[in-house]
């Protein structure tokens, strides 16, 4: 009797008969007929037990020469051979059975939840941006875009800076253009913008914070245009929290056209307007516009003053000149400590007035305008970045401060920020 190891851990064998030296007459009663394919015999003896005898094809021969691998093949018909029949070896394997289990559970727990969510914010899953890429809305008059706010976008205080917000607004403008079909060569500049060596710059910028997100928080971020002047642009922004709907920011600004040659100011050729006037919208700014004008600031009238400030080729956009975010970082790094530490910043208004190249030195100049008398009153500063020794003044600046901890704030602080600025 001849049995595979398999065979025999699974069916009792009986012993070995004498061969009768009847034929199998191939009949189920009779047992297996014989099956011969390629060498491979399968034969019944009378009792019922299985053979199994493997004969390799006769080898090839060239040149009158075998040039087989091997003659024969023999299975091993010796049963101690065999791993011994235990309890433990006869039991199924059900890992395999347990891992399908699993991966249907977690495939219909998916679901439900999927399910549960779209009953209670129906509204959420059109408005839902995965990749981050933004579209286009409310009649093709308004860019939308979602950013998940990262780790390394938030400050000491765990929450997003106003540069990180910046940016932001930045880029959903520079994706408005993209999916407005208006992308031509040039970065945010429109095909006969190229054609005319034409692109926007930024005159003006205000920005109202009413909340800062912070880490892992998602934000949806809605921008549009509309006509500033005869030859203008205004861009507006609203950032809310993906969530809840919370009005987080707003932001508007002026933008106007330079010529990439002579560096200087441009009309809005007739081309272009054609190109741009069917995406502006007719509405009023979001923020209103803030006209104050502020006394001049030079060494003798500022706070604090901070020189030796250089552009980094990093700093530069493809434009070749400061990008306008990193203003608001220059800025900053002259207001006073006691501010940065006890207050957040709550609006920053920008006035642009010229370009600044790679090879520039820049000083950087505070006031504060007042600080309410003390107690847990905001705080107004005014700011001026300019070309080192007293030269043309690059970004002129407003900013208002509200009290960040006020549970924590020490009247000690407030005490020092007025000797600072005595």
């Amino acid at each position: 009797m001849v049995a595979t190891a398999a065979t025999a851990s699974l069916f009792p064998v009986s012993s070995p008969q004498p061969d009768s030296g009847a034929k199998n007459s191939g009949k189920h009663g009779g047992g297996l007929g014989s099956v011969d394919v390629r060498g491979i015999k399968t034969k019944s003896g009378s009792s019922g037990s299985l053979q199994v005898k493997a004969n390799a094809q006769a080898p090839a021969k060239v040149n009158g020469s075998r040039i087989g691998v091997m003659d024969g093949l023999k299975i091993d018909d010796n049963p101690s051979s065999a791993a011994p029949r235990t309890f433990i070896n006869q039991l199924p394997d059900w890992s395999m059975l347990l891992a399908a289990i699993t991966t249907i559970f977690l495939a219909a727990e998916k679901q439900w939840m999927m399910l549960e969510w779209k009953t209670k914010r129906p509204d959420m899953l059109s408005d839902m941006d995965p990749f981050g890429l933004g579209r286009i809305v409310e009649d093709g008059f308004i860019f939308r875009q979602n950013f998940s706010i990262r780790s390394y976008e938030i400050g000491a205080d765990r929450t997003a800076s106003v540069e990180t917000l910046m940016n932001h607004l930045q880029e959903t403008a520079l994706n408005h253009v993209k999916n407005a079909g208006l992308l031509g060569d040039g970065f945010g500049s429109t095909p006969e913008m190229c054609k005319k060596n034409l692109f926007w710059v930024v005159t003006k910028m205000q920005v109202l914070v009413d909340r800062y997100p912070t880490w892992g928080d998602v934000v949806q971020v809605d921008t549009w245009v509309a006509a500033s002047g005869k030859n203008g642009m205004r861009r507006d922004w609203l950032i809310r929290d993906w969530k809840t709907g919370e009005i987080l920011t707003r932001a508007s600004s002026n933008w106007v056209m330079m010529n990439k040659v002579t560096r200087r100011l441009s009309k809005i050729p007739d081309e272009v307007r054609a190109e741009i006037e069917q995406y502006f919208v007719n509405t009023p700014p979001i923020i209103d516009d803030d006209n104050r004008k502020l006394p001049k600031l030079d060494e003798n009238t500022a706070d604090h003053v901070l020189d030796g400030l250089t552009p980094k080729w990093s700093d530069l956009d493809v434009n070749l000149h400061v990008n306008n975010v990193k203003y608001v970082g220059w800025i900053l790094e002259s207001a006073p400590q006691p501010v940065v530490e006890n207050y957040e910043l709550a609006s920053i208004t920008l006035e642009y007035r010229r370009e600044c190249m790679k090879d520039s030195v820049l000083q950087s100049l505070t006031s504060m305008v007042g600080n309410g008398g003390g107690g847990m009153a905001d705080v107004d500063c005014q700011h001026l970045l300019r070309l080192a020794g007293g030269g043309s003044e690059i970004v002129k600046g407003r900013t208002k401060w509200r009290p960040k901890y006020a549970n924590r704030f020490r009247s000690s602080s407030m005490g020092q920020l007025a000797t600072e600025s005595g």
